[in-house]
């Protein structure tokens, strides 16, 4: 089945504008500090956001909603985590929002020269915590089966090299690591089934 066409706004990169591939996209944001930008279903939805702030689309839910009328849905109670990042190592950030309104409950970064599984594993290990911390008693959503695999063996085994730029990155997987731990993990962590339900509700919407 062929992808559907989007179109990416950016707002602040090399060059900004409406681009629509991601390839063009991508030229002007990686690598680009504060690169502010994201992908729309149609050319019409990408010039309304365009006439518009970036901080006016940052937040909203990527999803679709098509998850909702999945034969088999995920648990809507739940809370859904995601990552971005620009590049391979690049800037990164992470989020997670509340499944069932995608409404952001907390958002991380960007941080340089860091990669998209560290940040899976670091927003999986901040949800975790979270809900410790508010006394709630809720399931964690990850796309990404390698911070999964990661979180249940307690280790990041990031082949990102440690230097100068991501100290703060390397600081942070030592926490996890350490609160990981300390804490036994009685939150299910389950893995979100992108076929059959679309792109998670913390899914950034950039690409």
């Amino acid at each position: 089945m062929a992808s559907k066409a989007k179109f990416y706004v950016v707002w602040k990169g090399r060059r900004t504008g409406i681009f629509d591939s991601w390839e063009a996209c991508q030229t002007q944001v990686t690598g680009f500090p504060g690169a502010e930008y994201k992908s729309f279903p149609s050319r019409e939805a990408a010039e309304r956001a365009w006439r518009g702030n970036y901080q006016d689309y940052a937040g909203r839910p990527a999803s679709s909603g098509q998850w909702l009328f999945a034969p088999n849905p995920p648990i809507a109670e739940s809370i859904c985590v995601d990552a971005a990042c620009s590049g391979s190592p690049g800037p990164l950030e992470y989020r997670g929002v509340r499944t069932s309104t995608g409404q952001e409950i907390f958002r991380q970064g960007p941080y340089p020269s860091g990669t998209n599984n560290v940040g899976e594993f670091l927003a999986l290990v901040h949800a975790l915590a979270w809900l410790q911390e508010q006394g709630l008693d809720l399931p964690v959503y990850s796309d990404s089966g390698t911070a999964l695999a990661w979180v249940r063996g307690k280790k990041c085994k990031t082949e990102l090299i440690p230097d100068e730029s991501n100290t703060i990155l390397f600081e942070l997987i030592a926490r996890a690591e350490a609160w990981l731990e300390a804490n036994e993990i009685v939150k299910p962590v389950l893995k979100w089934d992108t076929q059959a339900w679309g792109e998670i509700p913390a899914d950034f919407n950039r690409k």
